[in-house]
């Protein structure tokens, strides 16, 4: 089961900071503990670490715009709720949660120069975290019911579906008026008439207070009970801090950690349990292209000594010969020439091509046939050099010889013809 370590963090870098030790299913691990944000981290161990951020400084709201998640949405986000803020869009940075069941997406909006003073200060505490969410969002969203947390000169409110605000300086029937829950000049005797006025609001009210906040507003709940079905206040015995740590927790809220300020990956830590096999892998590639390379540099040392041995005897047999580039096909185009070479007999093969050119131009008739050094030479009379020209392409078409007419001369009403045939590259 895993476990978080929730802290939350002041205004400033030397305000006191609050921190619990919770697992995923909202059983505390730890008391509520308060002192300077260094001595959180002595509390860390393996825990992942949340960090609540200041909600009075976050913009926490929702869009419904059709794009899905990743970049495109991360993209969007400023151009959808430019009009709504008073800030260049530039300045401030966009974290987007899951898309809820009505279709609107959670959106949170923190100043980008506040947010990077926030992980400054938890750097220089060795405190990494694996989260960082505004605190409202630790109050839990219930379906149809409003919840309300009262304290410490605040109030978190959220209608259970996606208005989710932090105020300061208000009491909380001024936040249920702000959020369209109460008519703000309404009285006691108007309550059918308020609640005809917002059938869409909920008309249950949860609320978290301290024991000095359930005082103070004894005036609002009578107030709120009036105008609502029904008011449920509840005492926070161990202060804020055990209420928010158990919502975030189990994975309530929107990361601020995204895009630029997205968590890196510490690949080196990844490869770390494998650096001695990856080492002993790499020796062994190195060992293997220094072999294939030895054997290369052999090679090629025998091939230009043989090649000598080969120019020194042609030498012999050629005088005044050119050089020769290629070896092995001299000495094929040699054993063509003296007919010893190891390809299948070139007159058969010829003849069998000739053959089926004369098989398409029937009015042709070979006069006489004769093969020397290679070379298959033929003479044929046809009744026109158009019949001639077919024969001879009809023979080069296979790309195995090469046919050419060497001579034609009028012969009666015919023509007759001489056509040489060779293997191509010959």
């Amino acid at each position: 089961m895993a476990e978080f370590l929730v802290i939350r963090i002041g205004e400033r870098a030397d305000h006191l900071a609050q921190w619990i030790a919770v697992d995923s299913t909202g059983a505390r691990r730890s008391p509520p503990l308060t002192g300077p944000l260094s001595e959180a981290g002595s509390d860390i161990g393996d825990r992942q670490v949340i960090v609540l951020v200041p909600g009075t400084e976050v913009l926490t709201t929702s869009v419904d715009i059709p794009v899905k998640g990743g970049s495109r949405l991360h993209a969007a986000l400023p151009y959808a709720l430019e009009d709504q803020l008073a800030e260049d869009v530039d300045q401030l940075h966009f974290a987007a949660g899951t898309r809820r069941s009505s279709g609107r997406i959670p959106v949170a909006i923190v100043s980008r120069v506040r947010l990077a003073e926030w992980i400054g200060w938890l750097t220089d505490c060795g405190i990494q975290p694996s989260a960082m969410i505004s605190d409202n969002y630790g109050l839990a969203r219930i379906p149809g019911t409003i919840s309300l947390l009262v304290a410490e000169g605040q109030v978190m409110i959220n209608d259970g579906a996606d208005v989710e605000l932090v105020m300061q300086g208000v009491s909380p029937s001024d936040a249920l008026v702000a959020i369209g829950a109460l008519d703000g000049n309404a009285d006691g005797d108007d309550r059918e008439s308020n609640q005809a006025a917002s059938p869409a609001m909920s008309r249950h009210v949860l609320v978290y207070c301290e024991a000095e906040d359930e005082e103070k507003y004894q005036h609002d709940w009578l107030a709120i009970r009036n105008e609502m079905e029904s008011v449920d206040v509840n005492l926070l015995s161990d202060g804020v801090m055990p209420r928010l740590a158990v919502t975030v927790a189990s994975g309530a809220g929107v990361n601020l950690l995204q895009g630029d300020f997205g968590a890196r990956t510490e690949y080196a830590g990844l490869l770390r349990p494998w650096r001695y096999a990856a080492i002993l892998l790499l020796a062994l590639g190195v060992v293997g292209i220094a072999a294939k390379a030895t054997d290369l540099y052999v090679l090629k040392r025998q091939e230009a000594e043989l090649k000598q041995q080969f120019e020194a005897e042609y030498r012999q047999i050629a005088p005044g010969a050119p050089a020769v580039e290629d070896p092995t096909r001299l000495v094929a185009s040699l054993r063509a020439r003296l007919g010893t070479s190891d390809t299948p007999p070139l007159f058969l093969q010829s003849l069998e091509q000739l053959s089926r050119a004369l098989q398409q131009n029937r009015e042709a008739r070979i006069a006489a046939i004769s093969f020397r050094a290679g070379v298959v030479d033929i003479r044929l009379s046809a009744p026109n050099v158009s019949t001639l020209d077919k024969i001879q392409r009809g023979i080069s078409e296979s790309g195995q010889f090469e046919a050419a007419i060497k001579s034609t001369d009028q012969d009666g009403d015919g023509v007759s013809s001489r056509i040489q045939i060779k293997a191509s590259g010959l």
